[in-house]
């Protein structure tokens, strides 16, 4: 397969754009400027772009671009764990239902993966096991839940139903709500690497990776801060034995078992990335269409998407 590929990229299918629409009692949903922009719950807002709801938008681009296969991801914005369960869990299995009839239309272009109503950790293990059944390849989830991390004891269920299917699993961070941030666009700037850096340190030093060793993690945007504060970790596990009490190799070991985006915008950075994990755990990404994506993706190693997303 020719062209370039890209491993983080968002949709909405149209039945959902519909959906939204139609549940605003449920959801509180602001089409501001003339549906050119969107908010979901009073703060997650967006400027909607017509490649993040119209299929032949989303197309043209990619192939002005030269992208010939990209993994799809449901937005951030409508993860809803902070919404009553039974609308996460209704939004999940419609938008993983469109996605799937989308990805198996245009197989040769697109996989995909799915949201999960985290806030209920048994329904989304069952929403998991469900969208992989149709097709999907995993799932693209939140650093945290309300506070809770996702090493959470609460979250097993859906981390064992993920080891057990041998799982993407795409941690995604939203904006932070951190008031120190507020201004500045800090949020989205410094908050969305920083919410990565706390999961991804969290999962590594609570031994996750040992525990389910089956499920894929890609970390957004080139993991956030993990890779270049590893050896501050690493000096923390050879000094204090906390640190060192659950996991089973050293924190430099631990970070070659994730993959990364390259949503990085900064060779430099991308080249330690690089020399630090491998090229084969670095995978092009784009964060595309929102403002700030990387576009058209950076593609370190085509062997190392294909592998990744079990492509011929």
């Amino acid at each position: 397969m020719e062209g370039r590929f890209d491993v983080h990229t968002h949709f909405i299918p149209p039945e959902v754009v519909q959906w939204l629409k139609e549940e605003k009692k449920h959801i509180p949903v602001h089409w501001g400027d003339n549906g050119k922009t969107l908010t979901i719950n009073h703060q997650w807002g967006f400027d909607l772009k017509d490649e993040f709801i119209d299929p032949n938008a989303y197309f043209k681009a990619q192939h002005q671009a030269r992208v010939s296969h990209s993994l799809v991801s449901p937005i951030p914005q409508l993860f809803l764990y902070d919404i009553e369960a039974t609308i996460t869990k209704e939004l999940s299995r419609l938008y993983n239902d469109a996605l799937s009839r989308w990805v198996s239309e245009h197989s040769a272009r697109l996989s995909a993966l799915a949201t999960v109503p985290l806030n209920q950790p048994e329904q989304a293990a069952l929403e998991l096991r469900r969208a992989m059944q149709h097709g999907l390849k995993g799932a693209i989830i939140g650093p945290s839940v309300q506070q809770k991390l996702l090493t959470d004891e609460s979250f097993i269920p859906f981390w064992e139903e993920a080891d057990a299917l041998g799982a993407i699993l795409f941690i995604h961070p939203l904006l932070c709500d951190d008031p120190r941030l507020q201004g500045r666009r800090m949020a989205n700037l410094i908050g969305v690497p920083w919410e990565t850096t706390i999961c991804a340190t969290d999962l590594l030093l609570g031994g996750w990776m040992d525990r389910y060793p089956r499920v894929r993690i890609l970390l957004a945007h080139g993991g956030g801060f993990l890779p270049y504060q590893i050896g501050r970790l690493q000096k923390g596990y050879e000094m204090w034995r906390p640190v060192a009490a659950s996991v089973q190799a050293p924190p430099t070991d631990y970070l070659r078992r994730f993959w990364f985006d390259t949503v990085l915008w900064d060779s430099r950075a991308l080249r330690l990335l690089v020399d630090l994990v491998g090229k084969e755990r670095v995978l092009p990404g784009s964060d595309f269409p929102f403002d700030l994506s990387h576009w058209p993706p950076v593609q370190p190693s085509l062997e190392a998407v294909h592998a990744f997303l079990g492509l011929p």
